[in-house]
């Protein structure tokens, strides 16, 4: 290892590395265990070997208590307000972003715990479709409509085209 860094003129010493995990890797292993003690919590508990997408659902579900975006109901009179003049009672839920996130951590800690990629439960078609279901809920509900995002190759374009809105019912 240290023959390697000298040939690529690294000056860190091992003592140097840092010993502290990144940010996202300590995350990661923060919702590795939460999720591991949701199904240790279940009734009866569920092996890890025996998890899928739906006890995944169940624990998205379950995480959506503890969210802090405001989500307006159908029937609340600032549905569909970006900005609303005043406060509301409708619930508190967790963003799309933050469940898309969530969802991408736990998939690959699987996959660093001894998962296989074929059967990784939270890489399930059910998983991307409840997703997309929040993203469209989240984004009509605050009158957000989500723009796809344009590739690389195509932002020179970016002034001229007007962006799609991505369209999911």
């Amino acid at each position: 290892m240290i023959g390697k860094e000298l040939a690529e003129g690294s000056s860190r010493s091992p003592s140097d590395q840092p010993a502290t995990p990144s940010r996202y890797e300590s995350q990661k292993r923060r919702d590795w265990n939460t999720f591991g003690q949701y199904l240790k919590n279940q009734r009866p508990p569920v092996p890890l070997s025996q998890c899928n997408g739906n006890h995944v659902l169940e624990f998205l579900r379950y995480m959506d208590q503890f969210g802090k975006t405001k989500v307006h109901l159908q029937g609340c009179i600032f549905y569909g307000q970006p900005e609303p003049p005043a406060p509301c009672t409708c619930p508190l839920r967790q963003a799309w972003g933050s469940l898309d996130a969530l969802i991408g951590r736990l998939r690959a800690a699987y996959e660093e715990n001894g998962g296989s990629q074929e059967t990784n439960p939270f890489a399930s078609g059910s998983i991307r479709v409840y997703l997309r279901e929040v993203k469209d809920c989240q984004a009509k509900a605050r009158g957000i409509p989500y723009k796809k995002k344009k590739k690389a190759a195509s932002q020179s374009n970016e002034d001229e085209e007007p962006h799609s809105t991505m369209q999911f019912c």
